[in-house]
């Protein structure tokens, strides 16, 4: 089973510390830490099983709690990734992964990502 893990500090038993899935203690997680290693696993391993995204990946993203303005960002955050990854599956007419989980901190940039896959089902179903 392929899991991916997004996340630019932590690993996933420390996102077990608040959310409280056991699913965070295993210990065959690929954990990447921006949006270049995301595109990289996902082309390298196929489409993964699981995903964990959070959204805040570099210190220009750490603040930004509303009114995000992803245009002008000169790296890119989770809603990028899961954004592309969108984009990746339509395009090549590959499955979207069924396990989605998103453990940011920040509820606003965790909503945004959130909006991408439930605008994707509302469209495309599963």
């Amino acid at each position: 089973m392929f899991k991916l893990f997004l996340d630019d500090m932590r690993i996933p038993s420390d996102v077990f510390n608040y959310i409280k899935d056991p699913m965070y203690l295993e210990s065959d997680w690929t954990i990447v830490r921006n949006y270049d290693e995301f595109i990289w696993a996902i082309k390298e391993f196929g489409i993964p099983d699981v995903i964990s995204f959070d959204h805040d990946l570099a210190d220009e993203h750490y603040g930004m709690q509303e009114n995000i303005e992803y245009g002008f960002m000169t790296e890119k955050t989770g809603f990028h990734c899961a954004q592309w990854f969108l984009y990746h599956c339509i395009d090549n007419k590959l499955p979207v992964t069924k396990r989605i989980y998103i453990h940011s901190m920040n509820p606003a940039g965790a909503q945004n990502i959130k909006s991408l896959f439930d605008s994707y089902h509302k469209i495309y179903g599963y």
